[in-house]
């Protein structure tokens, strides 16, 4: 991994690499916080049955549709304040971070209006009555807390950009003790089942959101930036957010399409899915530590004006994610076949789960390099590219993830699920990406 060797025979790594670990270690651990909460929510209420894992399972995917959709408000801070970072502009910085955050709060508010619509939004699934009851009261508590989470993920793309992702770490490992001790509080001493595990984890949210505003504040008085909303940045934030919306559209798309072919072939199968997805999740942000790495350093070498810097990190960055996704990928297959009984005890669920969990394991290495290749373009600011060719790669998956409903038995039918998007789809990000990546054109220097 780059490393060098000193007279004592200790290797020591580059200082390039050096760098990416300094930033990528902190962010896995944040990162891992978000579908940490999903893994607990899933783990928690698995056992009480299979409806209630499904019904959690559709619940989750609206959710992460609705947030997955205002990610922007992380990905388009963190490449704006890491290029006034590096052009020596740091009030500028600091207020393109204040600014998201405002953008963050509005959104968040404005989402609220989805509340009465919780049960409409689950039933669009077609699942079982219960399924569907037990989802839309899981989504409609989980609504609440939505203001919280995007505030934090606006503070959190700040704190990238000016370098640091220690601190999102240390407020995102917090959060999550305290959601796992809510939702067993709430599901278990107090019986409240799935609204408890909604419940506790709108509690957490909150929690974070205020401790990043606190620090945001701090960073503000420091630099002498106003606190009050600035609309010109805001508008800004908003313009590079909207191309960056139309790929997390685009995304997002593609893993409600599998939700809803998984749901087709039946509750078994929708259960699997669910696992399968917050595990995939899991590695998924895993890797994607190694992407946030790539937006903060990518932003600051683009705002110096410095191209060599800009190459060096590119080639370092994709040697990172490949190996990082061969690594991680057949350690998780190795585990594939127990993993599936820390998320349920329902037989029919366990016979299918390990077929799709190899095949999430044997992806990661393609995971690996669609991550690292993603983090780099959104650190340049080359989010209409990705927005365009968002499209282009679901084009791609969907006919391929159709052929699930082919299948005969619910195993060939989750297989051909988990193939499809595994390999299909993001052979397909892999490759609009690297056709970008390998030219010059998404390298603008300045401000």
């Amino acid at each position: 991994m780059g490393a060098r060797y000193y007279s004592d025979g200790v290797p020591r790594l580059a200082p390039i690499d050096r760098r990416i670990v300094a930033l990528a270690l902190p962010a896995l651990g944040a990162l891992i916080a978000e579908p940490a909460f999903l893994l607990v929510d899933t783990a928690l209420v698995g056992h009480l049955g299979v409806n209630e894992l499904a019904g959690i399972g559709i619940g989750q995917a609206v959710l992460q549709t609705v947030t997955g959709l205002l990610v922007f408000l992380a990905y388009a801070t963190t490449p704006r304040v890491a290029r006034f970072l590096g052009a020596g502009r740091m009030p500028d910085a600091v207020r393109a971070g204040i600014d998201g955050m405002w953008l963050a709060l509005a959104a968040g508010l404005v989402l609220q209006v989805l509340l009465p619509l919780a049960h409409p939004l689950v039933s669009v699934f077609g699942a079982e009555r219960a399924v569907t009851d037990i989802g839309s009261s899981y989504l409609a508590i989980s609504i609440l807390g939505l203001p919280g989470m995007l505030i934090m993920l606006a503070a959190t793309g700040l704190l990238r950009g000016l370098q640091d992702t220690k601190t999102p770490l240390i407020i995102s490992a917090a959060g999550f003790g305290t959601n796992a001790a809510l939702n067993v509080l709430f599901i278990y001493g107090m019986g409240m089942g799935v609204p408890g595990s909604a419940l506790g984890t709108v509690i957490a949210q909150w929690g974070m959101a205020f401790a990043m505003i606190w620090i945001a504040v701090r960073q503000a008085r420091k630099h002498d930036v106003s606190l009050a909303p600035h609309w010109s940045g805001m508008l800004a934030s908003a313009g590079f957010g909207g191309w960056l919306f139309l790929r997390t559209l685009a995304l997002r798309l593609g893993l409600l399409s599998t939700t809803f072919v998984a749901t087709s072939a039946g509750t078994e199968v929708l259960a699997a899915t669910q696992v399968a997805f917050a595990l995939w999740s899991t590695l998924a942000f895993a890797l994607d530590a190694l992407a946030i790495a790539a937006q903060a350093m990518i932003g600051k070498a683009l705002g110096a004006g410095d191209v060599a810097e800009l190459r060096q990190v590119t080639r370092r960055l994709l040697w990172w994610g490949l190996w990082s996704g061969v690594i991680v990928g057949a350690l998780f297959a190795l585990a594939s076949p127990v993993i599936g009984r820390v998320f349920t005890s329902e037989p029919e669920v366990l016979a299918l789960l390990p077929w799709a969990l190899l095949v999430v394991g044997l992806a990661q290495p393609l995971a690996g390099l669609v991550f690292v290749l993603d983090g780099i373009l959104i650190g340049a600011g080359d989010a209409r590219y990705l927005a365009w060719t968002g499209f282009v790669n679901l084009l791609v998956y969907l006919p391929l993830l159709l052929l699930a409903l082919l299948q005969t038995s619910s195993l060939a039918a989750l297989v051909a699920v988990w193939l499809a998007f595994g390999v299909g789809y993001m052979g397909a990000r892999l490759a609009t990406l690297y056709l970008r990546a390998r030219t010059d054109r998404w390298m603008v220097l300045g401000a």
